[in-house]
Parts: C-alpha cells; sequence; structure tokens
C-alpha cells in the first residue's frame, strides 16, 4: 500500500474497517509525520499524542459504525476539547485547559475520529493570517515562506502538508475559505445554524460557523455530515438537509445557472492579475461542463463594509481578557478591542438591522440562480509577516479587509459557500475561487463541486506540495 496518508479519508477508513490498516497504524503514521514535518509548518499549537493512540487502540476494539471512523481529524483551537489546553491564540490564554467539550467535538468523537490535535488559530480567531505569540508563523506548506491564511490556518496547513487527512475549521468572515485557497484546499462555510457552537459559544449574529477543510469534496461532504447537528438554544436552525451531503457528492448537479461577478465590495481593493485569471478558468470550466454561466452586477455595495466593521469590532471583545493580561494582546486584538469597546448598543444593533435589509435584498438577487461564482481572496498568498509588515494596527486590518474583500458576505447573508482549487500561479501558489449558494443549498454546491473536481481529473490534478 502506498504511504497513508495519501489515501483520502474516506479510502483510510474503508481500509480500517478492511482490517487493511488499524487506527494505531494510522495513528501513529500522523503523529510521525507531525513531528518531522510539522516544526516547517506550524500547523499545531497543541498535539495530543497519548490521548490519540489510546482513542486509536479504543476504536480497535469498538469501532462505531460511520464513514469516517478511526480516521485522524484535528479540531482548531478555537473549539473546547475536555481537560485539553485550549488558548484561542492568545497568551492571555496560555495553558488554559477547556472544562468541557463543545457539541462538535462530542459528535467528532461519537463518529469514531481520533483527535491528533489542537490546530494553530490567530488571536480570538479574528486576524485572516495565524501568527501569534504561543507559536511560530503557520506557513503554507506550498511555499513556507508565505502564510497560510487565516483564521483556521493551522487546520488548513495540516491538511495541505498530510498531517491530517481532513480538519475541523471554523469560519466567521472567510476563515475556512481563506486557507482553503491560499493552500489549495476545498473547504465548506455551511448555512447559518447547520452546526451548533454549544454549549458555551454563543451564535448571536450567526456570522460564524464550523465547517471542514479536506483534500477533496467527498472526504468535507463526510465530514460535514458528522459535524451537522443541533441542540435546544441555538438561535439558528438550518433548514433540514435532503439525504447526506456525502451522497450529494456522488450525485450530478444537472445544468444549473451560474451568476458571477468580481467586484469588490470593499473600497480600495484591487484583484489581482493571477486571481482574476483563476476566476476566469473556473468560468470556463462551468461552461464546458454545460451550466450557464451569467455575469450579473455586484449585488452588495460598500456602504455595508463600515456596518460588518462595527460587528467585528464588537466581537473582538467577546473573549473576556483579565485586567493584567491585556498587555499580553497583539496589536490588531487591542485595536480591535478598543474600539468595539467604544462602540455602543445602538450603533451595533443599527448595524446588524443594516446588515439584514441588505441581505434580503440581495438574497433577492442571488436567489434566482444555482450558484454565485466570485474569487475567494483578492491576492495570491501573501508572505508571512506581510499584513503586519506597517506602522499602525489600522493598517494591518486594511490589508486584511481588502485581501479578504470576497467571503464575509456569506457570513452576513448565512448561505454556504466553497472554496474551488482551481488554478496555480506561474510559480506555483494556489489560488482559489468561491461558490456561494442558496440557504440550505449545501448539496448543490457539494454535487457541483465534485463535478468540477472530477473534470480537473480528481484531487484537483493530484498536485502535491514541496513538504508532502
Amino acid at each position: 500500500m502506498r504511504d497513508l496518508h495519501e489515501l483520502t479519508a474516506l479510502d483510510q477508513a474503508q481500509a480500517i474497517r478492511d482490517r487493511v490498516i488499524s487506527p494505531v497504524e494510522l495513528t501513529r503514521h500522523y503523529l510521525d509525520r507531525i513531528e518531522r514535518i510539522d516544526p516547517r509548518v506550524g500547523a499545531y499549537v497543541t498535539v495530543t499524542a497519548e490521548r490519540a493512540l489510546e482513542q486509536a487502540a479504543r476504536l480497535e476494539q469498538d469501532l462505531p459504525d460511520g464513514p469516517l471512523a478511526g480516521v485522524p481529524i484535528p479540531v482548531k483551537d478555537l473549539n473546547l476539547v475536555k481537560d485539553v489546553p485550549i488558548m484561542f491564540g492568545s497568551a492571555t490564554y496560555r495553558e488554559f485547559v477547556a472544562p468541557v467539550d463543545d457539541t462538535v467535538v462530542e459528535r467528532l468523537r461519537e463518529a469514531g475520529t481520533v483527535m491528533l490535535g489542537k490546530t494553530a488559530t490567530p488571536e480570538f480567531g479574528l486576524p485572516c493570517y495565524t501568527e501569534t505569540d504561543l507559536s511560530p508563523p503557520t506557513r503554507s506548506p506550498w511555499d513556507v515562506e508565505r502564510s497560510a491564511g487565516g483564521s483556521s490556518g493551522g487546520a488548513a496547513a495540516a491538511v495541505a502538508a498530510g498531517l491530517a487527512p481532513a480538519a475541523q475549521g471554523s469560519d466567521g468572515a472567510g476563515s475556512i475559505r481563506i486557507p482553503a485557497s491560499v493552500c489549495g484546499l476545498f473547504g465548506i462555510k455551511p448555512t447559518r445554524g447547520r452546526i451548533s457552537f454549544a454549549p458555551i459559544i454563543p451564535d448571536l449574529a450567526g456570522l460564524s460557523t464550523n465547517g471542514p477543510i479536506a483534500r477533496t469534496v467527498a472526504d468535507a461532504a463526510a465530514l460535514l455530515d458528522v459535524m451537522a447537528h443541533n441542540v435546544p438554544g441555538d438561535l439558528y436552525v438550518a433548514p433540514p438537509a435532503e439525504g447526506t451531503f456525502l451522497a450529494h457528492a456522488g450525485r450530478e448537479p444537472g445544468r444549473l445557472r451560474i451568476a458571477r461577478y468580481a467586484d469588490p465590495v470593499v473600497p480600495g481593493a484591487e484583484v489581482d492579475p493571477e486571481v482574476l485569471a483563476a476566476y476566469e478558468d473556473a468560468s470556463a470550466t462551468l461552461a464546458g461542463l454545460g451550466h450557464e454561466v451569467v455575469d450579473i452586477d455586484r449585488p452588495y455595495g460598500p456602504d455595508l463594509v463600515p456596518q460588518f466593521v462595527t460587528l467585528w469590532y464588537a466581537f473582538a471583545c467577546m473573549h473576556p481578557v483579565a485586567d493584567d493580561q491585556t498587555g499580553l494582546l497583539r496589536p490588531i486584538t487591542a485595536w480591535l478591542r478598543e474600539r468595539g469597546f467604544a462602540t455602543p448598543a445602538p450603533a451595533f444593533l443599527q448595524a446588524q438591522a443594516a446588515l439584514q435589509l441588505a441581505t434580503r435584498g440581495g438574497l433577492a438577487v442571488t436567489d434566482g440562480y444555482d450558484a454565485v461564482l466570485t474569487p475567494t481572496v483578492t491576492q495570491p498568498p501573501r508572505p508571512v509577516g506581510w499584513f503586519e509588515d506597517v506602522t499602525e494596527p489600522e493598517e494591518t486590518f486594511e490589508r486584511m479587509t481588502r485581501f479578504a474583500a470576497f467571503p464575509a458576505i456569506y457570513n452576513v447573508t448565512g448561505q454556504p459557500a466553497v472554496n474551488l482549487p482551481l488554478h496555480w500561479s506561474a510559480d506555483g501558489l494556489p489560488i482559489g475561487v468561491m461558490l456561494g449558494g442558496r440557504i440550505g443549498g449545501e448539496g448543490t454546491l457539494i454535487s457541483l463541486s465534485a463535478q468540477v473536481e472530477a473534470a480537473r481529473g480528481g484531487f484537483w490534478g493530484k498536485r502535491r506540495p514541496p513538504v508532502w
């Protein structure tokens, strides 16, 4: 058998069911790779080797039913795993230990997945790059001088480097799709309310959601099936899905009507020619598959950006930080929290109301299409340190908003969206494109993505980064 990390997550699970490999053997394989390769990548902030091997050994005796049983899946360090340190990417939470499991972590465990450890995330998940005071910067396996993105940068770097077959991530303004784009992966931001944040993390404005990152559409779909759930007290519940998401990965989408635009909503944001090339390449691929691709005007205006920023300021204040610890905050976090604490409650509510009004108008346009194609980010992967190579935190924030000018729209509207890793630049850097869907329309996006994946040779051309 070829190297185990070459197998898809679903193939690994099948090999375990067929007793070709064991959960312990697979777990040891990944732990060995993490030890050897992760110092170059910085994907993990905590490795739970002993716990993972104990989990794997139990699964050898009692393997549950399910498509991913026995497969290692790491958890992002914004999600609670009982008795495991969680630092939220912040030195202010150094060595804090989670008192409970998030319910999505319970779902992963019940499905028989093995937690290798906690993947790196920027402070409180706020930036779109993963550089903290807790661990080395998280780097793209395609070029370790480049950032792996954020805030699920560690999750994406782990999967792209073959340090996990798939990973749990979360997305509040593009935090799954951005690192999926710069690491050459498929990532899904599900419909708002598809995956609960219980029992502790609130869903409030509904911007953020958990979601999967994987190398293949089918692996991501299977992981979404595992993660999808609700519990009493959730403020949002997504429309029920028809069948499993994995089944959609094997289903033809039919001829779809797909809108497209490449005009960023953020003032001053410019789309790099390499990104436009990826967008045009994706458009041609979709048209070549028989879909109708239609140009539309951007459905949202730049007047929404200040409203979203108001919410972002406020949500930067959600994590309690003791007064004697505030000096440990990174400059961009401190800058965001200063503005958040200065935001009056009426201003927050007015901003949220304005965003909801705009969503109603925007959905009236986009619901006329089965999917909407845009770039994922505006530029190729940025060098490590680029976002903070400025004189003031405000400039860092401006670089962030211009770089990530497209994905946050779907956090505002609650629509599902995916990153397709369709394009590589002339110097070998991955550049993704984004497809957004109707509320509850993950199945259509998965079917369409699987069709595109097959048309491009599967595994997105079977490309592998240098660290592989």
